[in-house]
């Protein structure tokens, strides 16, 4: 059983893990349990590339700020640097999370400002600010999803 199931992770490119293993042993004429293909998995030092994510978001909440939603979903502008919008995301790098803070122009849809790092906060944010080329005071609504990174002084200022 140890060899078919190496040999069928060797053919997923080590993409596969425990469930998908079940099934091609399954289709093998073996039955297993996950339990035991995972120990022999463990104990073969084989480790799927696709884990299932395990990604908790930090609840706050920022949604529940008094800012009003000005933009109210008018996504098509007429001219350059009339909104400006930007939202962090997660993505998932080797182990570990990592997180993108972009600034696109709604006009053409353009991303006029970015950065990316391990940590979501301001910094973050100021850094992804800096790289935008575009003077900043031509931006006549800057919307964001209010989280708390958009919200510390430090921005305020810029």
């Amino acid at each position: 059983m140890t060899a078919a199931i190496l040999e069928i992770f060797k053919n997923s490119r080590q993409n596969y893990g425990t469930r998908k293993i079940k099934y091609e042993l399954k289709k093998l004429g073996i039955i297993a349990s996950r339990r035991r293909i995972g120990r022999i998995m463990k104990e073969n030092g084989l480790v799927s590339n696709y884990t299932v994510a395990q990604f908790k978001p930090q609840m706050d909440k920022c949604n529940e700020s008094k800012v009003a939603n000005v933009l109210k979903r008018e996504f098509d502008q007429q001219k350059e640097l009339t909104v400006v919008v930007s939202d962090l995301t997660y993505v998932r790098v080797e182990k570990s999370w990592h997180y993108i803070c972009l600034f696109v122009d709604l006009y053409n849809r353009e991303i006029i400002g970015h950065s990316a790092g391990p940590n979501k906060d301001a910094q973050l944010v100021y850094q992804a600010l800096s790289t935008v080329k575009a003077e900043l005071r031509k931006i006549q609504l800057f919307h964001t999803d209010r989280g708390n990174e958009f919200r510390t002084r430090q921005l305020m200022k810029r």
